[in-house]
């Protein structure tokens, strides 16, 4: 049986290690890959900002989920305290007496081998399997394992890969400004995004992607739309434009979902309806949008009730709700009488546009027989009141 070790900290697990992973297997053909986070790595303290062990388990556990005969093991994060490859050695080695282990490292761990805890224990024990973690670096791993063959009987082998330039210190530095994404297992990425670890922010062009595959096809327009003119609105009213763009993007990710599923969705994500909203699916969408965006895309508050109020609006709104409602009323799609001035005042005053825009709301909705909501006419008083000082 031949068994493969892949220890690291993994904060997070990007496509290199992945990638080196898949290719160990198949090269060595190996019968089982543990893959072992470590609890506190022995040779550098955690970056700061870093989630913690159980997060990074549940990452790696995502990253390596369709590699062949990988499995991720809990067993150092279990153990505690600094994690030293030896010690994970000998237990795997008392788990499997007989098996053949191979002991997985990027150049860098091989370069310093030698300075690591009972190095020649592992020697003993295991057999390296060594990848490039970077272009050019084929040479300097040939020349550490001819010294660790001829200084310690050491048998290394060196695992071709395509060379990915990937660091978790890199990329953890990039995704604050919505970069990385490409190396990074969309699953992963999708959780970073969502907990808003190492202060993550989604790359725009990926949430498109995930909030499109949303919408009825023939939203997508509209939505495009909304996001252009969010952002056109946020610049000249000083809101934050990428704030904008993120609301503008998610606004209507639910609008195609029908009233059961509306209100599956407000109560997964504790949404107090009042019995107007029980009955009408219509007023739903903004605010199992706005669920969505908070609780799967890790949107911040702001976001979110620019996002919950975009469909009835309220009283004392704020600057980006205000952003996102008209917006959603005016993007160059939109072509309804009295669209074209109120595209001029939204530019003009916004408070302005807002009345006229509730008012066009009530009358349109009246002449249809329906009832409008009680907060979009407490808006309108708001609204109308504070244009009267």
């Amino acid at each position: 049986m031949k068994i493969g070790i892949f220890g690291g900290t993994f904060n997070p697990p990007h496509i290199g290690h992945v990638r080196a992973a898949r290719e160990t297997v198949r090269l060595l053909d190996l019968d089982r890959l543990l893959v072992i986070p470590d609890a506190q790595p022995p040779h550098k303290a955690l970056a700061e900002g870093s989630p913690d062990a159980k997060t990074r388990l549940e990452l790696t556990r995502l990253a390596f989920s369709d590699v062949k005969r990988a499995h991720v093991s809990d067993m150092e994060i279990k153990r505690g305290g600094r994690s030293y490859t030896v010690d994970t050695v000998r237990r795997v080695r008392e788990k499997y007496p007989e098996a053949k282990l191979w002991l997985l490292m990027g150049t860098d761990m091989l370069m310093c081998f030698e300075e690591w805890r009972e190095f020649k224990a592992i020697l003993s024990m295991t057999s390296l399997a060594v990848f490039a973690r970077a272009e050019g670096e084929d040479g300097n791993i040939k020349r550490a394992a001819k010294a660790l063959e001829e200084k310690y009987g050491a048998t290394v082998r060196f695992v071709e890969t395509d060379e990915i330039e990937a660091s978790s210190t890199g990329i953890r530095a990039e995704l604050s400004e919505r970069k990385g994404r490409e190396l990074l297992p969309d699953s992963v990425y999708s959780a970073i995004i969502k907990g808003r670890l190492y202060g993550a922010k989604p790359d725009f062009v990926w949430l498109r992607e995930k909030a499109y595959a949303m919408l009825d096809p023939k939203r997508v327009a509209h939505v495009a739309g909304c996001e252009q003119e969010a952002v056109r609105l946020a610049r000249r009213w000083g809101a934050d434009e990428e704030k904008a763009r993120e609301a503008g993007i998610l606004h209507d990710i639910t609008k195609k979902e029908k009233l059961d599923e509306q209100l599956r969705l407000c109560e997964k994500y504790g949404i107090i309806l009042d019995e107007m909203e029980r009955h009408e699916g219509k007023l739903l969408h903004s605010k199992t949008g706005a669920g969505i965006a908070k609780y799967e895309f890790g949107c911040d508050d702001e976001v979110y009730g620019a996002i919950y109020w975009h469909t009835t609006g309220k009283e004392d709104m704020g600057l980006l709700e205000k952003v996102i409602y008209m917006a959603d009323y005016i993007e160059p799609n939109r072509d309804f009488e009295g669209v074209e001035e109120l595209r001029r005042l939204a530019y003009e005053d916004m408070d302005r546009a807002l009345e006229m825009g509730f008012k066009m709301s009530i009358d349109d909705m009246q002449s249809r027989g329906i009832v409008p909501h009680a907060r979009t006419l407490g808006a309108l008083r708001y609204i109308t009141k504070g244009s009267d000082k």
